[in-house]
């Protein structure tokens, strides 16, 4: 067994992608992987992970070095030739067609035909099903994909790479939208690839997962390869230094809060989507000043509805949302803003930034008029350090604050929008997804921001799939479940991943007389 794990499937040499704004992604990269194995690729944000990838995969063409498959050099230079070649690559976010079912989705661009026409339905179902019982994976392949759980979303997409045959997986972030169930049940999945021989690259900012599901690792940082190491010869801490070249806090520490007066609350909230689906069901909370109040569940429970309606940007058909007491329902977000409402969304580029602006032109998006001179003028010099002073304190990795934002890292635009909402005038915190996608050093940083600003009595609604995250920074909790709040826990000391994920799964519920007598 051994000797199989020690041959060679992949091998990168001396990798160099410079782009043309003259950023070097990737620095003479070495990578080797072995046959049959589940490696580990981690690093900061910016990096050059998501580069390499795409490099391998045929989306990214090197200005430099040798790709090897086999031990054969070859020229990836499109996602069909890596295809053709055995690899398969599925995105962070999945590239599905939700109206159509997961059978038309798994061979989406190979159907098999009849008369040399017609798809061949009877054929597509067969293959499909071919496919998931070779590997084990219970799928309904003839359910709509709209339908599906967010799990069985992410076994089409390994299913969409291995009907072509691949024998190579990149998987990327796997497990970011999973509950605890659903990535034990994926590793499972895995573990059986591994065993029928297939390869796996396993990207991933969870060091827990990556110590219990990989067999070696590769640590990046600014666009080279620092070390590959066996997973059992290393550890967390260990590797997130080498990750980010200093020691990092892996977990933080807060004191008990001092909870004060409600801040925002939300009172039987209703809101139904442009298609007709009720995604807010008669929704109330209580956020408190000096708390960190957070939001636990699958992703599409409506989590993200409910953080749009409490900051302004989107209007509920019933209900009301308060703050201090006050009626804020026709309140735009400018005027959610102007009462210290601030928030970070979860889609940093469509809706947290400018992407064609500049770092600092994002970051003073909303503080122009506390960056003027007579009211007029903007004070241009006071701008430049202060934004410098935020580029420095979030550790923005860039060639300066007039870097425009589109040339960053998905990463280090989160830290540009965290940076503009968590430094001035912050009342409320509405936080969607804040370290999604992001390395343990920038977690770090913006994690211990929050629970700063709750110390200092601001209040925080935490929404966020990372139920390490949730456990580790909140003081209270709910669950939601098919747009109804399905559990609240006003205290989460002894709370569990395990039991958190029960109630996302709408396996246990607590009834709406328990949940409101505990709001």
């Amino acid at each position: 067994m051994e000797k199989k794990k020690d041959k060679i499937v992949l091998k990168a040499r001396d990798i160099l992608k410079v782009y043309p704004n003259g950023v070097v992604a990737n620095k003479n990269v070495n990578l080797e992987i072995y046959e049959g194995e589940i490696h580990a690729l981690i690093g900061e944000n910016g990096a050059g992970k998501s580069t390499l990838m795409k490099i391998l995969f045929g989306m990214e063409t090197p200005e430099g070095g040798h790709i090897f498959l086999n031990g054969e050099e070859v020229k990836i230079d499109s996602p069909k030739k890596a295809i053709s070649l055995g690899i398969g690559m599925v995105h962070q976010h999945f590239m599905l067609v939700d109206s159509l079912t997961i059978a038309e989705n798994i061979v989406l661009g190979s159907e098999p035909s009849k008369y040399g026409m017609l798809m061949d339905t009877k054929e597509m179902i067969r293959i499909s099903k071919a496919c998931a019982d070779k590997y084990n994976f219970k799928i309904n392949v003839n359910e709509k994909v709209e339908n599906a759980s967010v799990g069985i979303k992410q076994e089409t997409e390994i299913l969409k790479a291995l009907v072509r045959g691949a024998k190579i997986l990149i998987l990327d972030e796997p497990t970011a939208v999973l509950t605890p169930q659903e990535t034990k049940l994926l590793f499972e999945e895995l573990n059986s690839l591994k065993k029928q021989g297939h390869t796996i690259i396993f990207i991933s900012h969870k060091l827990n997962e990556i110590m219990e599901i990989c067999d070696r690792v590769t640590i990046m940082r600014h666009g080279t390869t620092i070390e590959t190491t066996y997973v059992k010869d290393t550890s967390p801490q260990d590797i997130s230094n080498k990750m980010v070249g200093r020691e990092i806090v892996l977990h933080i520490d807060k004191k008990p809060a001092e909870v004060g007066a409600v801040c925002l609350e939300a009172e039987n909230l209703t809101y139904v989507n442009s298609i007709g689906k009720k995604m807010l069901d008669n929704v109330s909370l209580k956020l408190r000043a000096g708390e960190i109040l957070s939001v636990a569940g699958v992703e599409g429970n409506g989590q993200s509805e409910l953080a749009e309606v409490l900051t302004g940007m989107k209007k509920p058909m019933l209900g009301q949302v308060k703050i201090s007491g006050m009626e804020v329902l026709d309140y735009s977000p400018a005027e959610f803003r102007r009462k210290q409402v601030v928030y970070i969304p979860e889609d940093r580029m469509a809706v947290g930034c400018a992407a064609d602006m500049t770092i600092s032109e994002n970051m003073f998006a909303d503080k122009i008029q506390r960056y003027l001179i007579r009211n007029i003028f903007l004070d241009r010099k006071r701008m430049d350090a202060k934004a410098k002073e935020w580029v420095k304190d979030f550790n923005v990795l860039c060639t300066s604050a007039e870097q425009d934002v589109n040339m960053l890292s998905g990463g280090n635009i989160q830290k540009v929008v965290a940076a503009r909402e968590l430094t001035e005038n912050v009342g409320i915190v509405v936080a969607e997804q804040p370290t999604r996608g992001i390395d343990a050093g920038a977690s770090e940083l913006i994690r211990t921001k929050l629970v700063e600003l709750r110390d200092r009595g601001v209040a925080v609604l935490l929404i966020s799939a990372d139920l390490n995250e949730i456990l580790e920074l909140s003081d209270s909790c709910i669950v939601m479940y098919n747009g109804k709040i399905n559990a609240y826990f006003k205290d989460t000391t002894n709370l569990t991943e395990e039991e958190l994920g029960y109630y996302m799964l709408g396996v246990k519920k607590q009834s709406e007389e328990e949940v409101r007598a505990l709001l």
